[in-house]
């Protein structure tokens, strides 16, 4: 058995669920096109604006890194495409025509004038590109021209726009949302309102990964210079993880199509998406850092675990962890768990007691024999599980978190005594 991969996302059919975002990676015919003999299922085109096109600095990129240089975060200040609409136009029209199967989507960004939205999108529908994205989330450079997260910040624009482009265009409109607001589903709604037939999200989060400390300038740095930019990667998957859940099971939103994007490299990554609601997964940071080919172990990895698992195909898991999320207050008080540690397995680093005896509950004790040799062993009347020692520990499966047997019903804290406005059963 093989599973089928392909997915159809707000009628935009396509081979695979593995897009490139619209980024660097995506801003010419000659990116594209490798990117296709690579394998990926689609990809959302470098936002296209008016003529004459934006123009960039230099430099651009910056990141945040961890051990051993490795990129967890990525910074970018580009702006949207530096080539004119015309080129963007005559190169989307004939990638298309080279490779129809695969999904085409092109983004765009304008200022909130409706002539200018209607101008343009006929020209992009006559390219043959199967769907538009609106770029409502770059959030440096453009929106000091009222344009991108200052579109996308306030709901009642998204809804002007995102209706604008219901009546200019036939194509599937999807609405690409910003992180950098205080309650992403309120533009999600704005969206639906509008008429979108799909959110994206999330589009770069505002960041300064660090600074030249001789210079006193961040990073990147142009002359003397440097400004914030939209943080991605690794880093932003955590974030955006919550957001795709958080539209996924609003009541108000719910059902509405939803392409995940933030920090996806692997099939793994792709995946807990496509659980928590994403129909397509679009791909930025791990293409630039690792190149094209990385599409290759993501699609044998998710179908493999496809196979596994029995899925035959992306909307047999699509959305099945949207019902095990939930609000706080209804998680259960008297489930309980006790951290356990496998003596076989530990090293004695004591990192796990130094974490617990400093920062938590003091729940693991440190002894020591005659020999001086230490062992480490779990105060079970302390712990209250949790999960730092497990967290803190290096050596993977040793310290797990055990379920208790307390013999308790379930009770939210709704419900619960303690609970000073619980409410009455």
């Amino acid at each position: 058995m093989m599973a089928d991969l392909s997915i159809e996302f707000c009628g935009i059919k396509s081979p695979n669920p593995f897009w490139l975002a619209s980024a660097p990676p995506t801003d010419k015919a000659y990116n594209v096109v490798r990117a296709f003999e690579a394998g990926w299922g689609g990809v959302v085109w470098k936002t296209l604006g008016e003529d004459p096109a934006a123009v960039n600095v230099s430099s651009r990129y910056s990141a945040h890194y961890g051990k051993n240089r490795e990129v967890l975060g990525f910074n970018n200040i580009e702006l949207i495409t530096d080539r004119s609409l015309e080129i963007n136009l005559i190169e989307i029209t004939q990638v298309k025509k080279d490779w129809p199967d695969r999904a085409m989507i092109v983004s765009l960004m304008l200022p909130c004038e409706e002539a200018l939205w209607a101008e343009i999108l006929p020209k992009v529908e006559a390219t043959g590109a199967d769907g538009i994205e609106l770029n409502f989330g770059c959030p440096h450079g453009m929106p000091e021209r009222g344009m991108g997260a200052a579109v996308g910040q306030v709901p009642e624009y998204v809804k002007l726009v995102t209706s604008w482009c219901k009546k200019h265009t036939k194509l599937p409109v999807i609405v690409k949302l910003t992180p950098n607001i205080t309650d992403v589903r309120q533009p999600a709604r704005a969206a639906k309102e509008g008429g979108a037939d799909a959110v994206s999200l999330i589009n770069t989060i505002n960041s300064i990964t660090h600074l030249d400390l001789d210079r006193m300038i961040a990073f990147p740095i142009v002359g003397n210079a440097s400004t914030h930019g939209g943080y991605c990667g690794s880093a932003v998957k955590p974030i955006a993880l919550n957001m795709v859940a958080e539209i996924a099971r609003d009541p108000e939103t719910r059902g509405l199509p939803i392409s995940g994007i933030g920090g996806i490299g692997n099939w793994r990554d792709a995946a807990e998406f496509i659980a928590l609601g994403a129909g397509s997964v679009q791909v930025c940071t791990a293409a630039m850092l690792h190149g094209f080919r990385i599409v290759e172990e993501m699609k044998d990895g998710l179908s493999r675990w496809m196979d596994e698992q029995g899925y035959e195909n992306i909307a047999a898991f699509s959305g099945k962890a949207v019902a095990n999320t939930t609000d706080w207050k209804y998680l259960d008080m008297n489930y309980e768990v006790i951290a356990q540690i496998d003596q076989d397995k530990c090293i004695k680093c004591g990192k796990c007691y130094v974490a617990c005896e400093d920062t938590s509950h003091q729940s693991i004790a440190q002894l020591i024999d005659a020999a001086g040799v230490r062992t480490y062993e779990v105060i079970k009347s302390e712990c209250v599980g949790c999960n730092l020692c497990e967290i803190t520990c290096p050596v993977e499966a040793c310290i797990t978190m055990v379920p208790q047997a307390n013999g308790k019903a379930y009770m939210n804290w709704t419900q619960d005594p303690r609970n000073p406005r619980a409410e009455l059963a």
